[in-house]
């Protein structure tokens, strides 16, 4: 482990611990967007990575993401992978249906019945919650005292901070070993906000906060303030770690739960999938195209500083161009998640574990592909210093 200064975006000298990793980059960070249920394609993306031995320095995550986020952060490599699994079996865990379903499925398998298995999965959760993350209010939301944070959600998700406790380590979380970002959305102001174990010590609530989505979930407190969801605002955290981030060579895995792309929709089901996926995939693709774009002209700048006279680098004008001048190189991954036909409007909320299992082969399976292509590790050599791949489009 060494130690190393970096200087962050404000021109701040900030302290973090830095494995030493195997790539030719400073960093290798994984950005994980929310999309519920989806979201155990993220632990086989991270299984695959683990398998690699590429440790990421950075996690950063939205929703669901920032829960897998924690996971890695508050565990040893050697554990990750199976504190991942651990979480995603627990709250998958329907022994009776999983039989029943499973029974069915091994006579006859097709992408109707699958459907119809799904849609049942879902009502489950709906009526009776996700074991060991939030579970129904007995009392109606509609019957709470007004005020009250039971007054203002559906389910109570007391079980996901039991749940956090016991499988993140947040002593480990917030040693600085691996950085951590959250995103969270203040219900008061509307600002979206980056809880980051760069700036503060990270516990559950704040894990919790990232995934609290009205109105199912309930807002949490955080020293006085209260937060919902990030997916509100932005559900991936690409531009944060792109823009807001510390100056480094960096590989970037983006693990996104929703295509933007799709096909147009033949029913009011398949319009409700699609608003979903466009709403939530939120922009990725734009984001990185706006990053490649500014990154060419912070290239840019630092060249044209190199020829300027000595006696220009002492103008105002100079000295601020001097500050977005940056010659870093970025290698961006793209890792998507790309429903099957079965899968509706619900996918994100239904939690069988037969569906779980897809998605984590799908991300394990996807990356083992990814890495597969050298060229991945390969740092830019063009004038932006910026490569974005794309192996499954």
């Amino acid at each position: 482990m060494q130690h190393l200064d970096y200087l962050s975006n404000d021109g701040t000298a900030t302290r973090m611990n830095q494995r030493r990793n195997t790539s030719p980059f400073e960093c290798v960070a994984l950005l994980l967007q929310g999309g519920g249920a989806l979201g155990a394609y993220q632990g086989g993306v991270y299984q695959a990575l683990a398998e690699a031995d590429l440790h990421p320095d950075w996690v950063a995550g939205i929703s669901i993401g920032a829960i897998n986020a924690a996971i890695v952060a508050g565990n040893p490599p050697e554990k990750r992978v199976a504190r991942l699994r651990e979480f995603w079996e627990e709250i998958t865990s329907m022994p009776g249906w999983d039989w029943l379903s499973n029974s069915l499925l091994h006579v006859v398998e097709t992408d109707g019945i699958r459907d119809t298995l799904n849609q049942i999965s879902a009502g489950f959760a709906l009526a009776a919650g996700a074991a060991n993350m939030f579970v129904p209010r007995f009392v109606s939301p509609w019957l709470q005292p007004s005020g009250s944070l039971a007054a203002t959600s559906y389910y109570d998700t007391a079980p996901l901070k039991a749940t956090l406790e016991r499988l993140v380590d947040f002593d480990r979380l917030n040693n600085g070993e691996m950085r951590l970002s959250a995103g969270a959305v203040n219900v008061r102001t509307g600002n979206f906000e980056y809880f980051d174990t760069l700036s503060k010590r990270l516990g559950p609530e704040h894990i919790m906060a990232s995934g609290a989505l009205p109105p199912g979930f309930p807002a949490i407190e955080i020293a006085g303030e209260y937060y919902w969801d990030g997916g509100l605002v932005s559900n991936t955290p690409v531009q944060w770690a792109l823009e807001q981030g510390l100056r480094q060579d960096m590989l970037a895995f983006e693990v996104d739960l929703w295509s933007a792309r799709g096909p147009f929709p033949r029913s009011m089901a398949e319009v409700t999938v699609r608003q979903k996926e466009i709403l939530y995939s939120s922009r990725t693709r734009d984001n990185t195209d706006q990053f490649k774009k500014l990154q060419c002209v912070r290239h840019r700048i630092a060249k044209v500083l190199i020829i300027l006279p000595e006696e220009a680098m002492s103008s105002e004008d100079v000295q601020h161009l001097a500050r977005l001048a940056d010659e870093k190189v970025y290698n961006l991954v793209h890792l998507i998640y790309r429903s099957k036909n079965y899968e509706g409007q619900s996918k994100d909320y239904e939690f069988s574990r037969r569906s779980m299992d897809d998605h984590w082969q799908a991300g394990y399976r996807d990356t083992k592909l990814t890495l597969g292509h050298p060229e991945i590790f390969e740092r830019p050599q063009d004038h932006d210093g910026v490569q974005v791949f794309d192996f499954g489009a």
